[in-house]
């Protein structure tokens, strides 16, 4: 069986380990595959693997060898699942692999903007607290968030772990959800609607897929219903977030920071309004990519090619 990675180095740059995959078959990895590259070096593979090297309805009608695709993340919207599905090639996903990680990055930027860290240890480093007349210095708010109402939208796994963080911090939780309310935590509140959760919770951490429902869901509108002291955080998806109207509205003080593992476009253009806007604190797309997160990845991968390979089938995306 011929299997072909097609852009491994996310998962794994060097630090973890691709030999039980190679023994499943001819194995080629390939660190990164430019769309261009894409038929010549899937040619003749039964098993596809990719990370975010998008496979196409084309791709997958010029490939009449391929079988299955093992998306190496929980999100797979980079296939086309149902050109997938006529070929009869099986596409599996990657599901909650990344739960805890993803749920600490969001409280890493939670506790950032509410204690301002960086912008206080890069002062200290440029000598202000050895030049400061008192034993201390601040010169932000500096929030408690005791008492603060987290609003976290969809309540999957790591939502669900969002709100547990955020209970242990004594913080009132209101989530936007299908489930009903007879399904949730005493503690969590079921927002009635949307705009209610941002117009009423101090935070709103986003934790829904991204689709047509879904795409700019924060838009201009939304962002005006937020306090002018709330902060968004975004772990989710880029495409959720208008990022002009976001940068708008961090720019003119209408809300009052925004934490970010993610953009519309990855990496970012260089003109991307929110590299610039006010009190946006962004990180690079790694709240999945902790060590124990991404060795997760790599057994659950081997788990649903194993699986497939004795006729059934796991975390299946187009059945």
């Amino acid at each position: 069986m011929k299997i072909v990675v097609l852009d491994g180095y996310a998962a794994n740059p060097g630090d973890l380990c691709w030999d039980e995959l190679k023994t499943l078959g001819e194995c080629t990895i390939y660190d990164r595959t430019a769309p261009q590259e894409v038929l010549a070096r899937a040619k003749d593979a039964e098993v596809l693997l990719t990370n975010k090297t998008v496979l196409s309805r084309e791709h997958i009608e010029a490939l009449p060898a391929l079988k299955y695709i093992g998306v190496l993340a929980t999100g797979y919207n980079i296939v086309d699942v149902d050109a997938a599905r006529k070929q009869g090639v099986v596409v599996t996903n990657i599901p909650a692999y990344s739960t805890d990680s993803v749920a600490q990055m969001v409280f890493a930027h939670i506790l950032n903007i509410a204690q301002q860290v960086q912008h206080h240890s890069e002062e200290v480093h440029r000598g202000r607290w050895t030049q400061s007349p008192d034993f201390c210095f601040w010169d932000t708010p500096l929030i408690e968030l005791r008492g603060k109402k987290l609003g976290i939208v969809g309540l999957g796994h790591t939502g669900q772990q969002t709100a547990r963080i955020a209970l242990g911090f004594s913080m009132k939780v209101m989530a936007y959800t299908s489930k009903p309310a007879t399904q949730l935590p005493l503690e969590i509140q079921k927002a009635d609607s949307l705009d209610r959760l941002f117009a009423e919770c101090d935070i709103v951490s986003l934790h829904c897929p991204l689709n047509a429902s879904t795409q700019s869901l924060v838009d201009a509108r939304r962002l005006a219903l937020m306090k002018p002291t709330a902060i968004l955080i975004n772990t989710a998806r880029g495409p959720l977030v208008d990022e002009q109207a976001l940068a708008d509205a961090l720019n003119e003080g209408r809300i009052y920071a925004a934490g970010l593992d993610v953009l519309s476009t990855e990496p970012p253009r260089a003109d991307n309004p929110l590299l610039t806007a006010r009190h946006c604190y962004i990180t690079p797309h790694i709240a999945w990519a902790s060590t124990a997160a991404r060795e997760r990845l790599m057994h659950i991968m081997l788990e649903n090619l194993r699986a497939w390979m004795k006729g059934e089938t796991i975390n299946c995306v187009n059945k």
